[in-house]
């Protein structure tokens, strides 16, 4: 098994599929009562570690990808490059010098967190319609 790859049995391509087609996200879970997290969510340990996701002792650090000399063109390649890696190898990044005010970025934020605050039934209006 490589890196990006893991073990999922029967039971929990059903279960995972069953929980995207309900279209609410965590929030529709936590919304209708869950008492547990669903076994979808918890990798094996063993997969964990491949994964190289933080666990006990172990410390991992994210990549970050600093945007401050993207429009010098010898340093664009390397960016993209970063970027690249990044998404391949994590799939996702921490950027920096992206120049976005950080009002935007609270809003982006704040935004978010009206959207997750719906009903099921609204966000689905808001996102099919």
């Amino acid at each position: 098994m490589d890196n990006h790859q893991l073990a999922v049995d029967g039971d929990c391509l059903k279960e995972l599929k069953a929980f995207d087609d309900t279209k609410s996200g965590v929030k529709g879970l936590v919304d209708g009562g869950i008492a547990s997290v669903p076994k979808i969510f918890i990798l094996p340990p063993e997969d964990q570690l491949v994964m190289g996701i933080n666990i006990g002792h172990l410390h991992v650090q994210l990549p970050v990808i600093d945007l401050s000399e993207i429009k010098t063109e010898d340093k664009r390649k390397s960016i993209d490059d970063e970027t690249r890696r990044a998404s391949e190898e994590w799939g996702f990044f921490h950027v920096l010098n992206h120049g976005i005010p950080r009002s935007v970025l609270d809003g982006m934020i704040e935004g978010t967190r009206k959207f997750h605050e719906h009903d099921a039934q609204l966000k689905h209006q808001i996102l099919f319609s």
